[in-house]
C-alpha cells in the first residue's frame, strides 16, 4: 500500500512539473492575440470580414520576436523615444503621463 501511494505522489509531482511551464507560456501567448487583434482592428478587419482577417491572424501570431523588434524596437527604445519628444514639447505632469500613455502604446 505505501508503495503505490508513494508512486501516486511522485507521479502527481512529475505531471505537475510538465503543466508549469504550459501555464507561464499562456500569458504571453494571450499577450500576442491581443495585440494582433488591435492591429486587425486598426487595419480595418473586423470579425465580419472572415477569410482576410483569418490571414492576416495567422501570419501576425505566427511572426517571430525578431520581426516585432524591428518593426516598433524594443519597450526601452520606445521609452527613450518618447520621453525625449516629451522633454522637448515641455510636457509637465499630467499632460506628461497623457503623451506617454499614448506613445507608448503605439
Amino acid at each position: 500500500m505505501r508503495k503505490i501511494t508513494g508512486l501516486v505522489v511522485v507521479s502527481l509531482f512529475v505531471s505537475g512539473l510538465c503543466v508549469v511551464p504550459l501555464a507561464i507560456a499562456a500569458p504571453a501567448q494571450q499577450n500576442k492575440m491581443a495585440a494582433c487583434n488591435a492591429q486587425a482592428n486598426e487595419k480595418g478587419l473586423d470579425e465580419g470580414k472572415g477569410d482576410e482577417r483569418q490571414a492576416f491572424m495567422k501570419e501576425c501570431l505566427s511572426a517571430k520576436q525578431a520581426k516585432a523588434v524591428k518593426a516598433g524596437g524594443t519597450q526601452q527604445n520606445k521609452m527613450k523615444t518618447c520621453n525625449k519628444e516629451a522633454g522637448a514639447k515641455g510636457l509637465k505632469s499630467e499632460e506628461r503621463k497623457t503623451f506617454m500613455r499614448t506613445c507608448l502604446s503605439s
